[in-house]
């Protein structure tokens, strides 16, 4: 212990306090690099997630004393990556996470024994809520979905019932089409007693209308559904058309679009038509009647003749005789007939106009370089063609189509990315990501070396300078004891010329014990001495 401790008092304070603050930041340092080198690396487990399933999810991870990290204000949760798939598994056996949403798990609780109706109806109407908005979550471009149900009761003695409605407010990655739109509203209808798809309302998270609930007989509904309908065909329209344009001109080098005029009225024609030509006898009618009359004017038959002056006179007849015939025939024709009923139902396409946007031709040159070269208008005319095969182009209908021929301005080399073949620097985010942490951490380590460490080592290892004692006269030394020999009695000189010895003695004895311990400063002293002396 005593050779510990001199060899701590040879040391110095200074060079001990600087050799334990190395010490500690090293430690430190090290301590830090192995937790961070062998720490798990954090996978996000689930993202988007409510405070309600944040809460739920974190609960489960500590009763399994699994690690986790929270993010984005608890919507995002990190786990070690080896055990995201096992607990997706556990989570989800457990119903989590649920959206924000309860499912028919509310009805496992035990304290449900003792409710009211009033509550049963609450929380299955919950359940039901629950589980539709789970089935809309599960479709692929739905991101979060809630459900909204009004079924109202039906009173006693009472006729007439309201239909229940639904409404969906959904969040997606991108646009919906009309035909997933239309299945959610019949997957909602299905699962609600009474309810019609046309009563199921759905909003985007935008705010924007993709369905309205408006019932189908109303003026409202049949313009809502025109203007969907519309939408459907031009877009079922502007997929065929760049589905066939990109095979000739390559992805992404065309821009379509189409416009579909549709009929908004429901119009209904009757027309009758009669054909003189298709004539046929229905029945034929035919009578002749002939008469012989005489009669004697002698007799008394009053006549214009007989009552003229002179008739007596003058005609010596006395009778006449009168003779009639008569022909009749009633001929009755069938005349063809024919009776057209149109109705024409609002939805039908009155007019199809297409405009076609195609880009040039792109060749490269030996240096790498693209020249852009315009399509040909035998091309053109190829490609109109193709389309107005594709839409069902009627040019009595007013349909036009226009294919046009311009340079891309944010595409005008698209080839070019197809030219460059992966390299090897071609990094992942997660690549990057794990290159910046090594830089940072590198970063890190050449500033403590440079600035801590550095400094702290040269303190260490630089010797401190012992201070040389001062040199013993012995001739002060005699002068003093012969001084003090003068002065005082034979006893005092006696002890005097002791303390003097023993205060020598130890002097010399601290002087071997420094010359022992440290012979580089005591060479340099001597040095010092001889030097002076010269």
């Amino acid at each position: 212990m005593l050779e510990l401790t001199r060899f701590f008092k040879s040391i110095g304070v200074a060079r001990l306090s600087a050799m334990g603050v190395v010490a500690a930041v090293l430690i430190g340092f090290f301590v830090l690099i192995v937790s961070r080198v062998t720490s798990p690396y954090m996978v996000p487990l689930f993202t988007d997630l409510t405070f309600e399933d944040s809460s739920a999810i974190i609960e489960q991870l500590e009763s399994q004393a699994v690690p986790y990290d929270v993010r984005g204000e608890g919507a995002v949760i990190l786990v070690p990556k080896e055990n995201v798939l096992r607990l997706r598994m556990s989570l989800a056996e457990s119903g989590l996470p649920s959206g924000g949403s309860v499912g028919y798990e509310i009805f496992d609780r035990g304290d449900t024994l003792g409710a009211t109706s009033f509550v049963q109806n609450i929380n299955r109407l919950r359940a039901l809520e629950g589980e539709l908005s789970r089935t809309i979550r599960a479709l692929q471009r739905v991101v979060q979905a809630r459900v909204h149900l009004v079924i109202p009761e039906r009173q006693l003695f009472q006729r007439d019932s309201e239909s229940p409605t639904a409404s969906i407010a959904v969040k997606v990655r991108g646009e919906l089409t009309n035909g997933q739109i239309q299945a959610i509203r019949h997957l909602v209808a299905s699962a609600v007693p009474g309810l019609k798809p046309s009563r199921v309302s759905i909003v985007d998270e935008a705010g924007q209308l993709l369905a309205n609930g408006e019932d189908s007989a109303s003026g409202g509904a049949m313009m809502g559904a025109l203007d969907e309908k519309r939408k459907a065909q031009e877009a079922r329209l502007r997929r065929a058309v760049e589905e066939i344009v990109f095979q000739v001109v390559g992805d992404g080098r065309a821009r379509v679009q189409v416009t579909a005029e549709l009929e908004r009225n429901r119009i209904t024609q009757t027309a009758d038509v009669f054909d003189p030509d298709g004539q046929v006898v229905r029945s034929s009618q035919s009578r002749s009647e002939a008469s012989n009359a005489s009669e004697d004017l002698a007799a008394g038959g009053v006549t214009v003749g007989n009552q003229l002056p002179g008739a007596d006179e003058e005609g010596g007849d006395t009778g006449s005789n009168s003779q009639r015939e008569t022909s009749e025939e009633v001929v009755n024709y069938e005349i063809s007939r024919t009776t057209t009923t149109e109705v024409t139902e609002a939805g039908r396409l009155r007019k199809l106009s297409v405009a076609v946007l195609v880009d040039g031709v792109y060749t490269q040159e030996a240096g790498g370089e693209l020249i852009y070269a315009p399509r040909t208008e035998e091309q053109l005319a190829q490609i109109a063609t193709l389309v107005r095969s594709a839409v069902g182009f009627e040019e009595g209908r007013g349909d036009q189509v226009e294919v046009v021929n311009m340079r891309f301005v944010a595409n005008a080399a698209p080839d070019a990315n197809a030219l460059v073949e992966p390299g090897l620097f071609d990094f992942t985010m997660d690549d990057i990501m794990q290159v910046a942490e090594l830089g940072v951490m590198l970063l890190m380590t050449l500033l403590l070396v440079l600035f801590v460490m550095r400094p702290l080592v040269r303190k260490v290892l630089t010797p401190e300078p012992v201070e040389a004692p001062a040199p013993i006269s012995p001739i002060m030394t005699q002068e003093g004891v012969e001084g003090g020999a003068a002065v005082g009695e034979p006893d005092q000189r006696l002890e005097q010329a002791q303390a003097a010895g023993a205060a020598r003695a130890d002097m010399v004895r601290q002087v071997s014990e420094l010359v022992k311990t440290n012979p580089d400063d005591a060479a340099t002293i001597l040095r010092n001495w001889l030097q002076e002396a010269a």
